[in-house]
């Protein structure tokens, strides 16, 4: 093959990509692409949309050429001869013009005070989107799809249904689904303001049985898909899923994101099972930005009448005008590009009188890093505008307050950023700032989107890609994601929003702001997780019933609209048919590969050990299979950890541009850290196991971190806990002993930040090695005194004893150690063994009792203190176990408040050697913590086996 030799290729080479019509005399697409010396072996992915017309030309040729070599040409044809168009999509509702809907309208004072907030400039009635709608959401109990622009707002429309499912029962259930963790958090934060006085509205956590609570006491619940799918697979077991009422799916543009998509469209599709399958009544609202195919989304959710009850909007339908600006950039450089887009933006301050704080411009861009950057040229453009003597400037009260010495600065000029890896404190600051209207910049990166509720009359998108380290190359932003900045222009007056490309981005992006796109399914590229929770849930027995299974979602309402995009081959039923057979086919082969299922007869379905490992901890298929694969009897903490890493969860973690050597200056002080060998030195540090090897020992040692490797890093911590009790599963399920307590003590370092090894003192806040030598210095001083191992050994001390060992003078510091160390777990455990003689192989069991020392002031008993990014509750581990066959006989993951009484069911072992006589065997009693460390309890007993005489 060739050879990429840097002394005569130089260390990049550029290439020019056309699509070409069928005669050749029409170029319909053009990009450069640069190939790099360090990843010329690798494959290349190049993605970009080019017109097709009706009828079908018979090809296009696509073209490669090198910028300066003779002949270096590679011309590919691309047949269209089997290719089957999409159909075509029904027109948009259309926009009647009927007279504005007062509030009055409602025949509610509550209500009427209730909507008023949401009309703005005096106005005294809705706009035209909500009075089209409002009969069908308020006086109907029908199943709802409204596809419109943000700006139309759809919210209020969704509150009319809201309060007549209120109204209609006293104990109703309303159930809020948004694909993102943002969306949802924004609702609640809007919900929780507005209901207040009306209603109840919470957050499902992601806890089973905490939610299970949350949603039979909580009128109003709302939830990401991703949690509402693992409460709800068990539906037929659980009475609280069957009473909700009406269930609200937000942004289902949504469904054609590969990350988010599946499970979406899986929870909507089952909630329209659940209510064939229900005699009561239950209601379904779908809401999205305008899409093409809004009536097939309305077909899978039961809104079957377009303009009754399938409301499909065009994005046009705006309250208030918005000037779209379209402006591409030939430059290939990516920086360069940059550059020269914030010339442009700085001129478009002065031409649309904005970047003042009376019309604030919000400036969407690639990354954080460019946020600050850009923030910074921000700055510097206005320094050089404003007048020495008397130039704008936030007021110094609120610049003293930020942390971030980069924003203090910016702020002085009236620009600001933010993003989620800055202080809590600054970016509410920020926020405040903005909302008082004292800032003429504020500079975000392109995911802040969804974060944020500001609105502006000039919003500009800077460049519509980002890089991506695992492909190493540009790749672009997401339609919803643009759809969503847009959806940031002022609703409330004129308003203009800017979109800068690169040149060859501008004809599909036109297409995209101008004309809606339509949503395609994402289901049958993320089948396996789902299909697998279904057979786990019993809901799918056979390959028949998953077949059928598909027939509820939107996946099959697309499959005859658009064949191609599926990799269907004909529209007829038979085709159709096979089509859907084949796809189960191959997906239960592979969780029947994977141990996670058992096929029968070839027909028949049901779950096996991992299989029901991977539904119960929501995690993918791949990994349990992994998991089990990896891990071995004789696995140690740091081999653990390299398993834990290599999980299929982890493989989305972005490696941005340059972030390879950052990671390899990091690694390099890292005492413990051992790169996997299977990868060469070249590739090591883009891969994404080695970058969540590299964060967690950073996590270890207490390192701290650049603001987006410190976001990545809380990402891994906050799968690392289900992924650990998967593992912990999955060793225990083979019987091995040590590798599993390995897991545990595994689990203990994720949430404290330490080593397992490390003094278990360090994991009190403030307090460090000096401490624990003073701690052994009083202890040789005074040998009564002994050794302080542990939190409970420091509270023990007398008090002038620990002021010493401590010698600690800031008050706000002590409450915060006496708070770790108060709520720092103590547990007395007692336990009743068998005490009659066993058979070998006969089943028995041990009473267990716990009981936790609890003051009276202790309002939140069980709450972990850590190093843990989000809020977590304890859960321990109790074991029996064999340590003369290192065996696990039993296990039970327990949670305890006060007391607590369990009972461990085990088999009694067998003897290396049979006798005729009983035989006392000792074994092992564990209780393991998954949060702390050092207060872990073991302690053994005895059993009388005998074997059974022949």
């Amino acid at each position: 093959g060739r050879q990429f030799d840097p002394k005569v290729h130089d260390h990049a080479l550029l290439f020019h990509v056309f699509v070409q019509d069928n005669d050749g005399e029409k170029i319909l697409h053009h990009e450069p692409f640069v190939l790099r010396s360090t990843y010329a072996l690798d494959e290349h992915v190049l993605e970009f949309y080019v017109p097709v017309t009706d009828p079908l030309p018979p090809q296009y040729f696509l073209c490669i050429t090198s910028d300066r070599w003779l002949h270096a040409t590679n011309v590919l044809p691309i047949s269209f001869k089997h290719l089957i168009l999409p159909r075509k999509f029904a027109p948009h509702t259309q926009l009647l013009d009927l007279q504005p809907l007062p509030l009055s309208a409602l025949g509610n004072s509550t209500l009427e005070q209730f909507f008023a907030p949401v009309l703005h400039m005096g106005k005294n009635d809705f706009n035209p989107v909500q009075t089209q709608c409002f009969a069908a959401m308020y006086e109907t109990n029908e199943n709802i799809l409204l596809c419109a622009p943000s700006a139309a707002g759809c919210i209020v429309c969704c509150e009319f249904a809201m309060h007549r499912a209120l109204l209609e029962q006293d104990k109703t259930s309303i159930v809020y689904v948004a694909a993102k963790q943002a969306i949802v958090t924004r609702r609640l934060r809007l919900w929780q303001k507005k209901f207040h006085g009306l209603a109840q509205v919470a957050e499902l956590s992601g806890d089973v049985a905490a939610d299970l609570h949350t949603l039979a006491t909580t009128p109003i619940v709302l939830a990401t898909a991703q949690k509402w799918d693992v409460l709800s697979r068990r539906w037929k077991q659980r009475k609280v899923i069957q009473n909700v009422k009406l269930f609200i799916a937000d942004e289902l543009q949504c469904l054609g994101s590969p990350n988010e998509g599946p499970i979406l469209e899986i929870v909507i599709s089952r909630m329209r099972y659940l209510a064939s399958q229900l005699n009561e009544p239950f209601r379904i609202i779908g809401l999205g930005a305008a899409i093409a195919n809004a009536t097939d989304i309305g077909d899978w959710i039961g809104a079957l009448r377009p303009g009754t009850n399938c409301f499909s909007f065009h994005s046009s339908v705006r309250p208030a005008p918005l000037e779209l600006l379209l402006h591409a950039f030939d430059t290939s450089h990516f920086s360069a590009r940059l550059i020269a887009m914030a010339r442009l933006i700085f001129q478009l301050f002065k031409r649309h009188d904005a970047g003042t704080p009376n019309r604030p411009a919000l400036i969407f861009v690639s990354s954080r890093k460019q946020c600050q950057l850009t923030a910074i040229d921000a700055m510097i453009h206005f320094a050089t505008l404003d007048d020495d003597q008397n130039h704008f400037s936030v007021d110094d009260t609120y610049i003293q307050q930020t942390k971030d010495p980069a924003l203090r600065q910016t702020l002085t000029r009236g620009v600001a950023f933010s993003h989620s890896g800055m202080h809590t404190s600054d970016r509410r600051l920020i926020d405040a700032l903005y909302l008082r209207g004292v800032l003429r910049v504020l500079v975000l990166p392109a995911e802040a989107c969804w974060e944020i509720d500001h609105t502006a009359p000039l919003v500009v998108i800077m460049g519509t890609e980002r890089y991506d380290g695992r492909q190493h190359r540009y790749i672009d932003y997401a339609a919803p994601d643009i759809l969503e900045m847009l959806a940031k222009a002022d609703t409330h007056a004129e308003a203009k929003c800017v979109v800068l490309c690169h040149s060859p981005k501008k004809e599909y992006l036109k297409r995209l702001l101008y004309d809606p796109l339509p949503v395609e399914s994402q289901l049958d590229r993320a089948m396996h997780d789902h299909l697998n929770a279904e057979i786990v849930a019993k809901t799918i027995e056979s390959k028949q019933d998953a077949v059928d299974y598909l027939t509820w979602t939107f996946f099959y309402r697309r499959l005859t609209q658009n064949p191609n995009f599926y990799d269907l081959h004909g529209v007829t039923q038979h085709h159709v048919s096979d089509h859907l057979s084949e796809l189960i086919e191959n997906v239960v082969n592979d969780l029947s590969e994977s141990g996670c299922i058992q096929v029968e007869n070839d027909m028949d379905v049901s779950p096996l050990n991992l299989g029901m490992i991977a539904a119960y901890y929501c995690i993918q298929y791949t990994t349990v299979e992994m998991f089990a694969s990896s891990v071995t009897a004789k696995s140690k903490i740091l081999s653990l950890l390299e398993i834990l890493a290599s999980a299929t969860e982890y493989s989305t973690l972005p490696i941005r541009l340059g972030e390879e050597e950052a990671l390899q200056k990091i690694a390099a002080h890292l005492p413990r850290f051992k790169p996997p060998t299977e990868n060469t030195t070249d590739e090591l540090f883009s891969q994404p196991n080695v970058k969540v090897l590299v964060l967690l020992h950073t996590h270890f040692a207490r390192q701290p971190l650049s603001s987006e490797l410190a976001s990545d890093r809380d990402f891994i911590l906050l799968e690392a806990p289900r992924l650990l009790q998967a593992l912990v599963d999955v060793i225990s399920s083979h019987g091995w002993l040590a590798p599993a307590l390995h897991a545990m003590e595994l689990s203990q370092m994720i949430i404290q930040g330490l080593w397992i090894s490390d003094h278990p003192l360090l994991q009190v806040p403030h307090l460090d090695e000096s401490v624990i030598e003073r701690a052994e210095m009083e202890s040789r001083r005074d040998p009564e005194i002994g050794q302080v191992s542990g939190v409970l050994d420091l509270l023990a001390l007398d008090d002038e004893v620990r002021d010493r060992i401590l010698a600690q003078p800031d008050p706000n510091k002590l409450a915060t150690i006496a708070a770790f160390c108060n709520d720092y777990p103590n547990i007395e455990l007692g336990f009743e063994a068998p005490t009659s003689p066993l058979q070998v192989g006969e089943p028995t069991s041990i009473n267990v009792s716990l009981e936790r020392e609890v003051d009276e002031d202790m309002i939140d008993i069980g709450r972990v203190r850590g190093r843990f990014p989000a809020p977590k509750k304890e859960g321990w581990w109790l074991i029996v176990a064999d340590l003369l066959t290192n065996t696990v006989l039993s296990i039970k993951r327990v949670s305890i408040a006060q007391h607590s009484k369990i009972s461990m069911d085990f088999i009694a072992p067998a003897e290396e050697l049979e006798t005729s006589s009983p035989t006392d065997r000792k074994l092992t009693l564990y209780f393991m913590s998954d949060s702390y460390l050092g207060c872990d309890q073991e302690y053994d007993f005895t059993i009388r086996t005998l074997h059974q005489q022949g």
